[in-house]
């Protein structure tokens, strides 16, 4: 199999964009029984990956995550909280739905952030066609709701940053840290909160013209890479499968997103691989060609690039 991917594919092995089970079976929901965590864990979702730290922090505590995740959505999701103990920051990276705050409906999209508080009634729904995928971090302390108000999102607030998926990858460091749950892992989700609110802050705009027809192709095709990355090999097949030109495929993704087309889907299978090569007693070869790799060499090289390590030595580090 060829790989016509792009030379630009240095990142970071945190950088992970998206769950490999974000193709699962949009109307099965999730058990509760399958998954502990606070009551307000909703399980009428298809992928969730969630933590929670320290429910009851001290009062004093300047600032304290408690929770968060990666949630995608089944038609019948919907959220209607009159009252919440903390402050909640959300973020969608796909599809579409909506949020009410004091009884204004605001649409929600890829890239729309919304925040909540204490006292804050609010509900959530999705697109019962295009469900959502959104994350969230629900923290508090003395410091809480003044950062809300320092970055322009006062609980009640919407905003929409650009690119959409700007701040996707502060998010899902904060989940990484979350799901460790080591000795500092409430200091360091605190501090990425903050990168989180003022990233946000930084790009958030009234983006116009985000409903255009050029936006509307460049989010089927980051869909279709996010849904397929493990049996897609290359751009000209994206190309083909979404009925798109690939050159008109990159200038999209250069207009409305922070990489090229190719290096997000070298992004997901090189992501996925190092989960999979985590795992005791698997293969190298095994997962080289899970994620479409005949060649077990070319797969090293491109894994090494990436990591800077090769993949036998992470099965080492294991």
């Amino acid at each position: 199999m060829i790989f016509a991917f792009s030379s630009d594919m240095g990142m970071s092995i945190f950088d992970q964009h998206i769950s490999k089970v974000d193709f699962m079976n949009q109307s099965a929901a999730i058990p509760p029984d399958k998954e502990k965590g606070p009551d307000f864990f909703s399980a009428h979702v298809t992928e969730a990956r969630r933590f929670h730290l320290n429910m009851n922090p001290p009062s004093s505590t300047s600032l304290a995550v408690v929770c968060g995740g990666f949630e995608h959505c089944i038609p019948s999701y919907a959220i209607r909280r009159r009252t919440l103990a903390f402050c909640g920051v959300e973020y969608v990276t796909s599809g579409n739905g909506t949020v009410k705050f004091a009884g204004r409906e605001h649409r929600l999209q890829p890239g729309s952030v919304f925040s909540y508080g204490p006292r804050i009634a609010h509900d959530i729904l999705t697109d019962q066609q295009r469900t959502l995928g959104k994350y969230f971090v629900d923290f508090t302390g003395t410091r809480a709701q003044r950062l809300l108000a320092s970055c322009n999102l006062r609980p009640g607030t919407v905003v929409e940053v650009f690119p959409p998926l700007d701040i996707q990858p502060l998010f899902d460091e904060i989940i990484r840290i979350g799901r460790q749950g080591t000795p500092q892992a409430h200091l360091v989700c605190a501090r990425l909160l903050e990168a989180v609110l003022i990233k946000a802050t930084e790009s958030s705009l009234v983006a116009a013209g985000r409903e255009s027809l050029a936006f509307g192709t460049y989010q089927r095709c980051r869909d279709h890479i996010q849904r397929n990355f493990l049996r897609l090999h290359s751009l000209e097949e994206l190309a083909v499968e979404c009925q798109v030109d690939d050159a008109y495929v990159c200038r999209l993704f250069q207009k409305f997103d922070h990489q090229t087309p190719s290096r997000r889907l070298l992004a997901l299978k090189m992501n996925y691989a190092a989960e999979r090569l985590r795992s005791p007693g698997v293969l190298v070869k095994q997962v080289a060609e899970e994620i479409g790799f005949a060649n077990q060499f070319h797969f090293s090289r491109s894994f090494k690039s990436i990591f800077g390590v090769s993949p036998r030595a992470l099965t080492k580090m294991r």
